[in-house]
Formats: structure tokens, C-alpha cells, sequence
């Protein structure tokens, strides 16, 4: 490849001065790596809002099909994607992976897609986390609290905490994880028990639920719940065998994913009857899981519900921090971002700057939305609907993208380097995953009105996805304008440590 014979011919490329250019490794196995990349998917968030949603607005009884469809998917698109993992280990991930097989201008539009993807992730959910607190205090403590009040606070937090060892910080997402699937898991047992006057109806699995205009949108919104699973990569250098467990780690994580999501809305209907699941669902929103497990498991059990769901946002919180603290580490040791961000912290190994804009992104948005609510404790709107909803759907829009150029990449990197004949049955199923996640892609654009509750006509449908936009647009220009002013800093875009290996071979030579 042009990138790799570039760095390896012009050693001086590199820049690195120490081991805080490096991540430490060693740091995880494959429990804290695959807890870390799990915590993302934010499981109960998921079960609680992401399907009440799905059900309401498309009225497709069908969604546990759906979760299997994209489950089969998400497994062709990580054949190819874990086999790029064991022969690229680099923080930057997606981007180095893109760089690799598509070039490093290419790469540097990834890398902008990326930082601005997981960051609106990240940031979103602090609405719904806010709001979900200050709900808490009222409930509880009979105390009326902002919403912006528990988010500024937990911004705080996760930015403390993504100072850490990472794996300090998996077992904090651990701990948060297994007892909120453990909960979830509670309920689809006991709804299962004592179904509704359906019985256990097998009807969401039939093909015929897929019927309609809005099977499309539906995997726009169902997509989503499966965005963390992809970060494995993203923490290749802080683990001891990340040829054998970053692959192991994203086919455990997706597969695990998929049935657990598919189960759980399948036990929704069952709880409610496939025939009364998209008019429970409008009815009840969000309320939808607490209603039925107060029901079936009493008050104490639901209200332990509400706290781990807004300690599962928590978890889903820091895990998109690490990914962007880590992201912005390795733009910065390329040259994407200011040297500053591509230093690690020398106490714990973490990428402190990178942390460090991670939370001042995540407290000037906050703050935005703060001043734009004029009803901060009454009103759901801006903190939920608008915060949660328009940052959730553009980073979700920009991992699609993502992912669909790196299915491209893994098809032009093994070709480039002769191994298309070894390869071929990946390179086959990275080009139907791409395929699929492109059409995937262009829905999403398309129904963008709908995943964000927008009116027909409405400017949000083209200026939310339009940043995802922007971010290809403006990394593609630095990427040129780094190839033509700066080659020796374009040529070291993606090849990450392997950059400070060269540097130091060379040094030891001369």
C-alpha cells in the first residue's frame, strides 16, 4: 500500500518523543474488553426506549425479526472488519482501517466522521440522562431539579473517570452492566411466564410483520441499538493479544447483541400481545417496560428498574468517552488533530487532552440546550426529544457510514496486497455487508424527518444529517491539503504506534 511503503521508506515521518505517544498495553482481557465494548449498547435504554419507539412510530409488530436480519448483517460486515483487526492495531480504528484500504486522504475524512459520530452519541444521551435523573429526584426526594443540573454533573464524572487505567474504568462499566442485563433479563423470563392472553405467540418472528413502508426506517431505529459493538478495535493497542482477542471480543459482542435484543423485544409482545404491542407502545412510550414489570414484579423491582436505567445511560456515557478520548488520541499522533491530543496521561496511560474535549464538548452542548429550555424541570422536549433524539440519530448515521467505507476498505486492502484469493469469502461478505449498510445509510438520510420526530418539510431533515456531511466534506480537505503541504504527516495517517516503531528503529540504527 502507498501509506504503508510511504512511512517506510521516510522513517523521519514520525514526530514521537516518548511512551506518552503510546497507549499501555496489557491493560485488557477479553472480560474488560468485551464489558467496555458492551456498555455502549446501553441495553436497557434499548429495551425501555429505543423499541417502545421503534413500535409506536412504525407500528411493525415484527421487531425481533428485525434485530435478526441485522444481526446476520452486523456479523458478514465484522468477518471482514475482525480480520482487518489482526493486521491493524490502532486507536483510530475505523479511520486506520479506512486509511489502510482506501488511503489516507480517505482516512482523514473517517477520522473527522468518527470524532464528530461518537461525540453526538455520547453528548445525546446526556439529555435523556438528565432528564431521567431529575425525574428520580422528584419522585424520590420530592425535589425539583433541572435537567441539565444531573447532566453538567455527569459530564464531570465521566470526564474524571476517562482519566483513569482503562481498566479501572471496565470494571465500573462491568459492575453497571451485568446487573442492568441481569434485570432485563428478569423480565423477559417473567413475561414469558405470564404472558398475555396471546400465549406465547411466535407472530413477531413471521416474515409477513415486515410488511409496509416502514420496514425500512424501523432498521434506521434498530441499527442503533447495536452501535458499541464496532469500538472493539478502538482499544487493540491496550490489550496483550489483540490479533486474537479484538475479533473474538466483536463477534461475542454482536452476536450476543442480537439475541439478546431480539428475545427481549420478542418477550414485549408476549407481555402484551402481538396484537397490542404498537397500541401499548403509543400509549405508554417510554413507560411501557416499567408498566409491565410492575405488574408482574412488583414496585420494588421497578424502581430498582429506574435507577439502573439511568446507570446503564451512565455506562453507555463513559464507553463513548473512551472511544472519543482514544479517537482523538490517535489524530492527534497523525497529525489530524494538535500533537497535544496524541499524548498520554503519565499516571494512568489514558488520553488525558483527548478526555479533556471530550467533556468541554459534552458541557458547551449541555449548556446550549440548557439556555435554548424554557421549561428546564417541567418540559421534555429539548433535554429528550431534541438532545437525546437529534445527537443519537446523527452519530448513528455517522457509524453507517463508517462502517459501510470499511467493509470498501477491507475489500481494497487485502486486493492491494495480493491476498484476494486467500481472502475471497471475506471479501464476499464485507461487500454484502456494505452493500446492506448503504441502503441502510440512504433510508436513514431519507427518513430523517421520522427518526427525529420532525414535521414533513421540516429543515432538521437535511441540516442534522448535513453535519455527518460536513465532516466527509472538510476531512477530505484536510486530507488533501495535508497530501500537499505536509506528505510526510498524510503518509503517517493510520499506521498509528507502528509510526513510533519505525521512528525508534531508526534511531537505534543511526
Amino acid at each position: 500500500m502507498a501509506t504503508e511503503s510511504s512511512s517506510k521508506s521516510r522513517p523521519e515521518i514520525s514526530t514521537f518523543k516518548g511512551q506518552d505517544r503510546a497507549l499501555r498495553a496489557g491493560r485488557l482481557g477479553t472480560g474488560g474488553l468485551l464489558l467496555s465494548v458492551l456498555a455502549a449498547t446501553a441495553p436497557l435504554m434499548v429495551v425501555a426506549g429505543v423499541m417502545p419507539t421503534t413500535f409506536a412510530v412504525m407500528g411493525i409488530v415484527g421487531q425481533p425479526l428485525l434485530f435478526v436480519i441485522l444481526g446476520v448483517v452486523l456479523v458478514l460486515f465484522s468477518v471482514g472488519y475482525a480480520e482487518m483487526s489482526r493486521h491493524v492495531h490502532n486507536a483510530g480504528a475505523f479511520y486506520a482501517y479506512i486509511s489502510r484500504g482506501l488511503g489516507g486522504t480517505a482516512g482523514a475524512s473517517a477520522a473527522l466522521v468518527a470524532l464528530v459520530a461518537y461525540n453526538a452519541l455520547q453528548v445525546g444521551i446526556y439529555g435523556i440522562f438528565g432528564f431521567e435523573v431529575s425525574g428520580l429526584f422528584a419522585t424520590y426526594a420530592d425535589l425539583s431539579v433541572a435537567w441539565w443540573i444531573p447532566a453538567l454533573v455527569g459530564a464531570l464524572v465521566v470526564g474524571a473517570l476517562g482519566w483513569l487505567k482503562i481498566d479501572v474504568n471496565a470494571r465500573v462499566l462491568g459492575v453497571l452492566l451485568v446487573v442492568e442485563v441481569a434485570l432485563v433479563v428478569i423480565f423477559d423470563v417473567a413475561a414469558v411466564s405470564d404472558p398475555a392472553a396471546q400465549g406465547l405467540s411466535l407472530h413477531a418472528f413471521n416474515p409477513d410483520t415486515l410488511s409496509g413502508a416502514g420496514v425500512a426506517t424501523a432498521l434506521c431505529f434498530c441499527i442503533a441499538a447495536f452501535t458499541g459493538f464496532e469500538q472493539a478495535p478502538v482499544y487493540a493497542e491496550e490489550t496483550s493479544r489483540p490479533h486474537i482477542l479484538v475479533p473474538r471480543v466483536m463477534f461475542l459482542a454482536v452476536s450476543g447483541v442480537a439475541v439478546f435484543f431480539a428475545l427481549s423485544s420478542w418477550a414485549l409482545t408476549v407481555a402484551t400481545g402481538p396484537s397490542a404491542i404498537v397500541a401499548e407502545s403509543q400509549k405508554q412510550s417510554a413507560g411501557l417496560l416499567f408498566g409491565l414489570t410492575e405488574s408482574r414484579l412488583g414496585g420494588t423491582f421497578t424502581d430498582v428498574l429506574h435507577v439502573l436505567f439511568v446507570t446503564g445511560m451512565f455506562a453507555a456515557m463513559l464507553s463513548f468517552h473512551n472511544v472519543v478520548a482514544r479517537y482523538s488520541f490517535a489524530m492527534g499522533r497523525e497529525g489530524l488533530l494538535p500533537a497535544a491530543f496524541g499524548r498520554t496521561n503519565s499516571a494512568s496511560g489514558a488520553p488525558g487532552t483527548g478526555s479533556l474535549l471530550q467533556t468541554a464538548v459534552s458541557v458547551v452542548v449541555v449548556v446550549v440546550f440548557a439556555i435554548a429550555d424554557d421549561k428546564p424541570t417541567g418540559d421534555p422536549t429539548v433535554p429528550v426529544l431534541h438532545l437525546f433524539t437529534w445527537f443519537g440519530n446523527i452519530g448513528s448515521l455517522g457509524v453507517i457510514l463508517l462502517m459501510a467505507a470499511a467493509s470498501a476498505s477491507v475489500i481494497a486492502f487485502f486486493v492491494r496486497r495480493g491476498a484476494a484469493g486467500p481472502q475471497a469469502w471475506r471479501l464476499v461478505t464485507s461487500a454484502l455487508a456494505g452493500i446492506a449498510l448503504l441502503v441502510i445509510a440512504v433510508y436513514t438520510v431519507k427518513d430523517f424527518d421520522v427518526l427525529v420526530g420532525a414535521g414533513p418539510g421540516s429543515s432538521l431533515s437535511w441540516v442534522l444529517p448535513g453535519i455527518i456531511g460536513l465532516a466527509v466534506v472538510v476531512g477530505l480537505a484536510q486530507g488533501l491539503l495535508l497530501r500537499a503541504r505536509r506528505p510526510e504527516a498524510h503518509a503517517r495517517i493510520g499506521l498509528g504506534n507502528e509510526a513510533f516503531q519505525l521512528e525508534k528503529a531508526a534511531g537505534e540504527a543511526s
